[in-house]
């Protein structure tokens, strides 16, 4: 079945195959050069082709003026109107009609136990989160909402949060609303 010309074939054709691939490989490596520099030492920096500057982006301020925020002025000020628009962006996994979807129903939320909707099923990170916050107050919840991965790291819930104190505040008004 195979003859020695066949075989002779199949491995001219491996071999011309792995000798392409080295080929191309070697083309490779001199356009691209990954690692150090050419004769520098572990100890001097790489220098580089350019360099992008790039401003201070002020991080620690935006969290200093975060902690500032008169949230009972704000709650004052709140509609819950405006509440209910930024609720949608919780609709996808929140109810307010009572019944539970992928997270918890919100009506009742505002002076509710923490992790105490009756008939679901909370994360271990929540239920340790209520021996913490043994209530959600609308401070506790505006800072749950501003950032829930850092008030309750390894919570279920993906949501990234609201950045905008007002909405925050809003939504609190909103989630009152529906006692």
């Amino acid at each position: 079945m195979f003859n020695t010309m066949t075989t002779t074939k199949t491995a001219a054709a491996l071999i011309g195959s792995l000798l392409t691939m080295l080929l191309l490989f070697w083309a490779g490596s001199a356009l691209f050069h990954v690692g150090p520099a050419e004769g520098s030492h572990g100890d001097e920096p790489v220098a580089q082709a350019y360099s992008i500057p790039v401003e201070s982006s002020g991080g620690g301020e935006v969290e200093a003026e975060e902690e500032q925020i008169d949230f009972a002025a704000l709650m004052e000020a709140a509609d819950p109107a405006s509440g209910e628009k930024v609720f949608g962006k919780c609709r996808a996994c929140h109810k307010v009609d009572g019944s539970d979807g992928t997270g918890p129903h919100l009506n009742g939320v505002v002076g509710r136990a923490v992790a105490g909707a009756d008939g679901f099923s909370y994360s271990d990170a929540m239920v340790a989160h209520a021996g913490e916050a043994p209530e959600w107050t609308p401070e506790a919840l505006q800072e749950f909402l501003a950032d829930p991965k850092g008030v309750v790291p390894q919570t279920k819930m993906v949501f990234a949060g609201l950045p905008k104190p007002q909405d925050r505040a809003d939504l609190v008004a909103y989630l009152q609303s529906t006692q």
